[in-house]
């Protein structure tokens, strides 16, 4: 815990409680495996069908987009070079790392993570090879049936995910518009987009200022060092149903973005993406700040 808290080096740890780096580093390993082997399945199982609606509701009354079940994003995490890995690791802002990928709730607690890809590895492949990614494309997460809109009778919408430029456009996943040229309408969609997305990047923000380990390069052998992050997400998820939100907490963080990539969406997601952008200048569906703030 003093190493999750804190990102003391093996050096510093082994002058504090007088054990050997190896020791401190198996002690590390040993205690992180252990916390994810206790806490996963209690405060990040995978939701069921009415948790789902849950989600959304919570997304709905506090960040006004509908039928959203939950914000998907990944982040860097510095790592030194393990061994033998040649470029693997290193990604495009020139340091290596492995990418945690996220999916979160309006509450700011983790729903899924997959940890350990490789650091060159862009979001969208992540996302595509992560078993969240393949259960979404194959209909198994068990999201509930397609629901109208608030306001609204037609027509039946499915639960979306949203993400940034780098994640592909699909019928439950949304992802902005391009910024060239965009009608009023676009944008609007975008800003309540962004609006939802926005709480997986604090998520990562509360994280981080929480389990300071992550501010700085873990130089830990690559399996300690996902089960590290592992453990600080469960952790994360534990302390965040015990103590609540404090908003402070997600300001700033030290974990890096991936580099968007250009990727395409097909045509059944472009459809439920453009009910969504009619809805938002509805009546039913627009907000009295939108379009001052865009």
């Amino acid at each position: 815990f003093r190493y999750l808290g804190t990102g003391q080096s093996l050096a510093s740890l082994h002058y504090a409680f007088l054990v050997g780096k190896s020791t401190a580093s198996i002690i590390i390993r040993e205690t992180c495996v252990a916390i994810w082997d206790a806490l996963h399945a209690a405060v990040m199982a995978q939701p069921h069908k009415k948790q789902w609606k849950e989600i959304a509701d919570v997304f709905q009354q506090t960040c006004q987009f509908p039928n959203c079940a939950g914000a998907i994003d990944g982040k860097h995490i510095r790592i030194k070079k393990p061994v033998r890995s040649g470029s693997q690791y290193y990604n495009y802002k020139k340091y290596f790392s492995f990418v945690l990928f996220a999916m979160c709730d309006a509450n700011y607690s983790f729903r899924y993570i997959d940890v350990g890809s490789y650091g060159s590895r862009s979001d969208s492949a992540v996302f595509a090879h992560s078993e969240f990614g393949k259960m979404l494309q194959n209909k198994a997460l068990d999201l509930p049936e397609h629901t109208a809109l608030p306001g609204t009778t037609s027509p039946a919408m499915p639960f979306v995910f949203v993400g940034d430029e780098a994640f592909a456009l699909g019928e439950n996943l949304m992802r902005p518009y391009s910024s060239r040229g965009l009608s009023l309408a676009r944008r609007v969609f975008n800003y309540r987009l962004t609006r939802a997305r926005r709480v997986v990047e604090c998520a990562f923000g509360i994280l981080a200022n929480k389990w300071r380990f992550l501010h700085t390069p873990i130089h830990l052998k690559l399996e300690t060092a996902i089960s590290a992050v592992k453990a600080a997400c469960v952790l994360h998820n534990f302390v965040r149903a015990r103590d609540g939100y404090n908003f402070e907490d997600s300001l700033t963080h030290s974990l890096h973005s991936h580099r968007p990539s250009v990727v395409r969406g097909h045509r059944q997601g472009a459809a439920v993406r453009e009910h969504f952008t009619a809805y938002f200048m509805s009546p039913h569906g627009a907000l009295p700040w939108q379009l001052e703030a865009i």
